[in-house]
């Protein structure tokens, strides 16, 4: 069952990932159900489920059919739906941007619900709720929720206490969770230092639930590669010691997380 399922993965992955190149995107976007490169793009799916599934179109030809016609339908409505970003004016435009990331999102869950559905049609499996629920995952859920909810709002409160004013520094090079009061000065991708704080934490965590600790060294170091030169040119000692301050808070979030994990872990004698 897993391996059939991970076959029509690969299929959609080359048909929607390897084989689609940028030009026909655009088309597609421009020219909706119209749009010649559409047909082109469901045929390499075709090809490649035949490929893959070894053309044994005698067994599987109605998953096949399904997933063709179900790729093409959710292709066209996902089309029709895509704004345009084309324009002028900037909140509209960035507005558009937006809803366009929702709608690729949606378009790859329904594709992924059609994968699972057609694997249902040749294996039976059943979804039990109680192992969506056991003790291992809950715990891993809880720590993912401390790192990239929880811990992003504590920085932010210990750093209330401390203000850079702009004339000092650049905030895009202030470290992330910590730059709530300039936000609106900001030169940087927007909320991009919350971003790779998350990051950072979840990476570190990962790297001590499976015993890599060298990974966590590894991500210390590349990261202070990449702020010195910023800490570098700004010479100043507040900066310095307000990214300092920030990168060993996000670090230590990360690593208490992963150190409790793993010794509660232990404790409900988990695997």
């Amino acid at each position: 069952m897993i391996l059939f399922f991970i076959k029509l993965l690969l299929a959609h992955i080359i048909g929607d990932f390897v084989f689609q190149p940028k030009k026909w995107v655009a088309h597609k976007f421009l020219y909706k159900h119209k749009s010649k490169y559409l047909y082109l793009h469901i045929l390499i799916h075709t090809l490649a489920l035949f490929i893959i599934l070894q053309a044994n179109l005698k067994t599987y030809w109605l998953g096949v059919l399904l997933i063709i016609i179900s790729h093409y339908i959710i292709d066209v409505i996902k089309l029709h739906l895509n704004k345009t970003i084309t324009i002028d004016n900037e909140a509209i435009k960035e507005k558009n941007k937006k809803i366009n990331r929702f709608l690729f999102f949606v378009d790859q869950f329904a594709h992924l619900i059609i994968l699972m559905s057609t694997t249902a049609i040749y294996f039976s499996y059943e979804i039990e709720l109680d192992t969506l629920f056991t003790s291992k995952i809950i715990l891993f859920i809880t720590a993912i929720l401390i790192l990239t909810n929880v811990s992003p709002i504590v920085m932010k409160i210990i750093f209330s206490k401390w203000h850079l004013s702009t004339t000092e520094t650049p905030i895009d090079t202030l470290n992330e969770d910590a730059n709530t009061d300039n936000e609106s000065h900001t030169s940087s991708l927007e909320e991009a230092g919350t971003y790779i704080g998350i990051l950072e934490r979840l990476l570190v965590f990962c790297f001590i639930i499976t015993n890599h600790w060298e990974g966590v060294g590894f991500l210390i170091a590349a990261k202070s590669i990449f702020r010195f030169g910023d800490l570098s040119k700004a010479k100043n000692r507040k900066l310095t010691e307000y990214v300092l301050i920030g990168t060993l808070l996000s670090f230590g979030f990360a690593i208490l997380t992963g150190i409790g994990y793993l010794y509660l872990a232990s404790l409900i004698n988990l695997p």
